[in-house]
């Protein structure tokens, strides 16, 4: 009887980012992608969300290699924190290794990853599986798709893809392939679920290249255009555009210099017009032959565009006639941040062209259309929704059970939650150790929910810090105790306050003496419930209460 061929998302599915499948047969496994997440609104203070790759660390033996699909933070981003850990070759295309390169390098540990470059077409052999490389469109050059032979059957697994009959560089999705595939049969599809909501077709990049060249035209005035840092067919398309208006283009905001650099190296960019100059520059030209491209487009903190709104960027300077273009729409959770930085640019007298009806963005995912052709060429017996959000994942497996998919066969399964995949059959297996690890600084995994918590308390509502001074002979304070407030209120203009928490501290010392309770322990909780349950019955308000006790 043949082992159980196992399927373990350990990201990605119910949330946007942090994507990481483990595909595991025998003694054998491969994990497809190891992105990253961008924290949520509270988790105050993390940089970063990455997998809990613990499962990986427990049966490192098996890993035979990591494949990735393509080079975006929600499929790469994590490698550098995953690698430290659980090492093993790497296997992705030219663009997408020197975009890990680069990444790799920032974290000093290259030498220590074995890269293997592939391109689309090629089959590598890892243990039991045999893998396929399948060329694919998408926001980012050298997008694949994987076709993993186990012993069981094909498993597909599409990436991130969008069918482009029209690409802005390079060729078109291989159809054809996904098609022989399905005639050979596929036993599992793994299917991009991110715009299931949307119906009909994504339009093409090469629409983007018409807006952005309307918007050209008739300017008299510096361009400033922001977008994703990735999408290196879009700056193709506009340094082409500002050749043929005689502008020169300088690129602003670290990952955009990191992957333009990587991209023009590789042949991924090329610069014909000779119209790229660096940011320093720009003093040397007249405001209106200058087009900077530039990161922000999501209203990211440390982008170079919301530097510019917010008057912290060294090099340049929004002032009023400036044309500024948003070429990508707000990721769900970021609209609140690009309005806030579209407000800011306006106040500058700057003219701002963010909205979606402006044609200056597509997106890089399927719509509905491309997802059934995916699914009628590919056949599969089985069907997963993959990378979306719950709800996304549901639409998906409709559109599955729509194009012949039996209702039983379609699976819809959570992070940790291996689908099983027998000879005649498969189930939902018992969870494994996942989750997210949270990335903060240098600290990796050191802050977990009580930190969270304590620092959503200490955001909220503030600290008090007691100090006192007690004689450890005796047990009788010598000194204080004296109140600090940091975020809770103004000790200058709460002065009554203060002295009545000094007086309701004292009582609850005396207290302490009068009982004989002469533990430090014991002193602190006694004084932080008494002053705890005075604060909020005057003021409604639980701060964090931080006792100090010093000895003499």
């Amino acid at each position: 009887m043949k082992e159980k061929l196992k399927i373990i998302p350990l990201g990605g599915l119910d949330e946007i980012g942090k994507n990481m499948t483990v595909i595991e047969y025998g003694n054998d496994m491969v994990v497809i992608d190891c992105g990253l997440a961008f924290p949520n609104d509270d988790m105050l203070g993390v940089d970063l969300v990455i997998p809990d790759t613990t499962y990986l660390k427990r049966n490192y033996k098996k890993l035979r290699g990591y494949l990735i699909t393509h080079g975006h933070e929600d499929h790469i981003g994590a490698l550098p924190y995953v690698l430290r850990d659980v090492n093993a070759p790497v296997y992705s295309t030219r663009l997408t290794c020197g975009i890990i390169e680069t990444k790799l390098a920032e974290h000093k540990m290259p030498s220590k990853v074995r890269l293997n470059r592939i391109k689309a077409g090629d089959s590598i052999k890892l243990g039991c599986f045999s893998v396929e490389f399948i060329h694919t469109n998408h926001s980012i050059a050298d997008s694949v798709a994987l076709a993993i032979r186990t012993p069981l059957g094909t498993v597909i697994h599409t990436g991130d893809f969008k069918v482009d009959l029209t690409p802005a560089s390079g060729e078109m999705i291989d159809l054809a392939r996904f098609g022989e595939l399905g005639k050979e049969g596929v036993l599992a599809l793994m299917s991009d679920s991110t715009n299931v909501e949307r119906p009909g077709y994504t339009p093409s990049e090469q629409t983007v290249g018409a807006g952005l060249e309307n918007f050209f035209k008739n300017c008299r005035e510096r361009i400033i255009i922001a977008t994703f840092a990735s999408n290196v067919s879009r700056l193709q398309q506009i340094l082409d555009i500002a050749a043929k208006y005689g502008r020169k283009v300088a690129v602003c905001g670290r990952s955009m210099e990191k992957i333009s650099a990587v991209a023009m190296e590789l042949g991924y960019l090329c610069d014909k017009g000779k119209v790229m100059i660096d940011i320093a520059e720009m003093r040397r030209y007249p405001r209106e032959q200058l087009v900077i491209v530039s990161t922000g487009s999501q209203g990211e903190t440390m982008s170079a565009l919301y530097r510019m709104a917010y008057n912290s960027h060294k090099q340049v300077e929004v002032v009023p006639g400036d044309r500024i273009l948003i070429a990508a729409s707000a990721i769900p959770g970021n609209e609140k941040a690009v309005n806030s930085m579209v407000n800011e640019l306006y106040k500058k007298g700057a003219e701002v062209i963010y909205d979606r009806n402006a044609a200056l963005h597509v997106s890089g995912h399927a719509c509905q259309e491309e997802q059934k052709l995916m699914l009628a060429l590919c056949r599969p017996k089985y069907f997963i929704p993959v990378h979306g959000e719950h709800r996304m994942l549901r639409m998906h497996a409709q559109l599955g059970e729509q194009m012949g998919v039996p209702k039983k066969n379609v699976m819809i399964t959570e992070i940790g939650r291996p689908i099983e995949i027998g000879e005649k059959s498969a189930r939902l297996g018992n969870l494994v150790p996942s989750g997210q690890v949270l990335v903060d600084g240098l600290g990796i995994g050191d802050v977990g929910s009580a930190v969270l918590r304590d620092r959503k308390h200490l955001a909220e509502d503030g600290l008090l810090v007691v100090v006192m001074t007690i004689d450890g002979t005796s047990g009788v304070v010598v000194a204080g105790p004296d109140i600090v407030s940091r975020g809770f209120v103004y000790v200058k203009e709460a002065e009554p306050l203060m002295e009545e928490l000094r007086t309701t501290c004292q009582i609850a010392l005396d207290r302490c003496l009068d009982e004989g309770v002469s533990d430090w322990n014991g002193i602190k909780l006694a004084v932080k419930g008494a002053l705890s349950d005075f604060l909020f019955k005057k003021t409604k308000r639980s701060p964090m209460i931080l006792p100090v006790i010093m000895e003499i």
